[in-house]
């Protein structure tokens, strides 16, 4: 049994009735819903092995960055095959399930390439369109990134239902490229079509940070709530993003306000999560703010993800979590299961576990150790490859402004003049951080000696 989905798609499935649910997962996929693990249940509810909805549930199992799951994965794998010999599904099905299978084995780059395929022949699939979008992100794959959303773009004509969802996608292509411009007319254009398009909302919401424009971002994202209160743990990072500009104008209290009563209100150990939480609260110590334990409960959910190994973007801000817990037991032990992973050559997330993972990590546990010298060493050594580790701009920030802040205390004042001038070039503005970081290193130029802080 087969069922044409809103997108003109051939859909196969054993039980009928399964269209709308079909439909309500995919636009929930795209809107970042709450809704979408409900949409998924009422699916495989009907027919257990809908090639699909098990390619779906695999994918999205992967997309969770978390060890255990994998394993959940491979069961969905099986379950899509099932039902692919079992209703003779089509080609694009095939290639869904050949996408999920290639994860599993440790190259996420063929499952982008299968996605493409997808649009190669379908460049209306809207779900192909996301999941390698979303890949691509976990990658650090701005270019593709871009180059996939303006491949298909043609095919996604006024009356298409994900047109706003694409815009909001590319949105964020253009900002990850340094088009701010352009990404801001279109993210809000995006969401003028798709109200609950939390992406493209998050887009231009990006572009104020990266452009130094705080207090327009905060009245952006205080009047769209309604575009992102829908959303899942995502609605977290859109919080965190409304936190970054409050900091940025020095309204600490807001900040921690905002990071008690939204950030961390579910105690989550999703990585993404996680990602947000310390990074805050380590722009907030990098500034001289007292955190106060704050810190223990992050330290407490990285030291039980040490062993995981799925992500290097993950692993890095598990150690952030380490050092502002003073686990070191646990910092030493994370360094080296990276270090064992970088050897195995197995996936391709070893080779990013390799460079920059390992010296990134090393420089952060010297950072918290006090070696600020050896810290700068090894994180001037990362910094040229941190694009390989996946996520923002905004997200890896916190690592570009550790590097600074090491090579200020350990009295390397040129290489930090010239670090905050790269990252305000790269960003289109100079933020606070920036200047006030670029005051410091003015005043430190008669006197080598590194300065006093905080973490």
């Amino acid at each position: 049994m087969t069922f044409q989905d809103e997108f003109g798609l051939e859909v196969s499935g054993g039980a009928a009735g399964l269209e709308p649910h079909w439909n309500a997962l995919v636009r929930a996929f795209l809107a970042h819903s709450a809704r979408t693990p409900e949409h998924l249940e009422a699916l495989l509810a009907a027919d257990p092995e809908m090639p699909l909805a098990q390619a779906c549930r695999g994918l999205f199992c992967l997309l969770l960055g978390r060890r255990e799951l994998h394993a959940t994965a491979r069961e969905a794998l099986d379950a899509a095959r099932r039902g692919a010999a079992r209703s003779g599904a089509g080609r694009r099905e095939a290639i869904y399930i050949d996408a999920l299978a290639a994860w599993l084995d440790g190259r996420p780059s063929v499952t982008v390439a299968r996605m493409e395929a997808i649009l190669d022949s379908w460049p209306q699939d809207a779900l192909a369109m996301k999941f390698s979008q979303a890949v691509r992100f976990i990658l650090g794959d701005r270019v593709g990134m871009l180059a996939s959303i303006e491949r298909v773009l043609p095919a996604y004509g006024e009356a298409h239902p994900a047109r706003g969802y694409l815009f909001g996608c590319q949105a964020f292509a253009l900002e990850e490229a340094g088009r701010y411009g352009e990404a801001e007319r279109r993210g809000r254009q995006a969401l003028e079509i798709a109200p609950d398009d939390a992406w493209g909302l998050h887009a231009v919401a990006h572009i104020f940070d990266m452009t130094a424009r705080s207090r327009e971002g905060i009245a952006y994202l205080d009047g769209n709530r309604a575009a992102w209160a829908h959303c899942n743990n995502f609605r977290f990072h859109v919080w965190w993003h409304l936190a970054l500009m409050h900091l940025d104008r020095g309204e600490i209290d807001r900040v921690l306000a905002l990071y008690d009563d939204e950030i961390r209100r579910d105690h989550t150990d999703d990585y993404r999560d996680i990602a947000n939480a310390t990074s805050l609260l380590l722009r907030l110590e990098l500034e001289g703010i007292a955190v106060g334990d704050r810190w223990e409960e992050l330290a407490g959910l990285a030291e039980a993800r040490v062993g995981d190994g799925c992500l290097t973007f993950a692993d890095l801000h598990y150690m952030l979590a380490l050092c502002g817990g003073g686990r070191g037991a646990a910092m030493q032990q994370l360094v080296r299961r990276m270090n064992v992973d970088a050897l195995q050559n197995r996936a391709e997330s070893d080779r990013v576990m390799r460079r920059p993972g390992l010296d990134a990590a090393k420089g952060l546990m010297a950072f918290c150790e006090g070696r600020h010298a050896a810290a700068f060493a090894s994180l001037k050594a990362a910094r040229p490859h941190m694009q390989d580790l996946g996520g923002s701009h905004a997200q890896r920030d916190v690592f570009e402004r550790i590097t600074i802040e090491a090579a200020i205390r350990a009295g390397a004042l040129g290489d930090a003049t010239r670090i905050i001038e790269d990252r305000s070039r790269r960003r289109g503005a100079c933020d606070a951080f920036g200047a006030q970081r670029g005051a410091v290193v003015a005043a430190l130029s008669g006197d080598a000696a590194p300065r006093a802080g905080a973490f």
